[in-house]
């Protein structure tokens, strides 16, 4: 089993061959193909390769599936006593990334 733990959109992510990740906003048209080269622990067959920070010449090749938004979070702020209510909503802006391979 060989998998990978990558540092994209400002996250530390754990991936596999052939799954799909739901990642921050990457702006790629879907159906494209990126490169991510921020690989920071890589297992091939139970042997274990560290960086420090990035390990040199592995990348992961994955391919943009869609775009789409995150559950709706409701934030409501209030103070009590001054008739102060705020309710906003926020969904976040989404990539979905399909991993083809880890190229070692």
């Amino acid at each position: 089993m060989t998998y990978a733990i990558i540092e994209a959109s400002g996250k530390q992510i754990w991936v596999e061959e052939g799954r799909y990740y739901d990642l921050n906003h990457i702006p790629v048209d879907p159906g494209k193909s990126i490169i991510l080269g921020k690989v920071l622990l890589l297992n091939q067959n139970g042997e274990v390769t560290l960086g420090h920070p990035c390990i040199e010449g592995v990348t992961i090749k994955a391919t943009v599936m869609r775009h789409l938004r995150g559950k709706k979070l409701t934030v409501f702020k209030m103070k009590p006593k001054k008739k102060m209510r705020l309710k906003k909503g926020h969904r976040q802006e989404l990539t979905r990334l399909m991993i083809d391979s880890i190229i070692p």
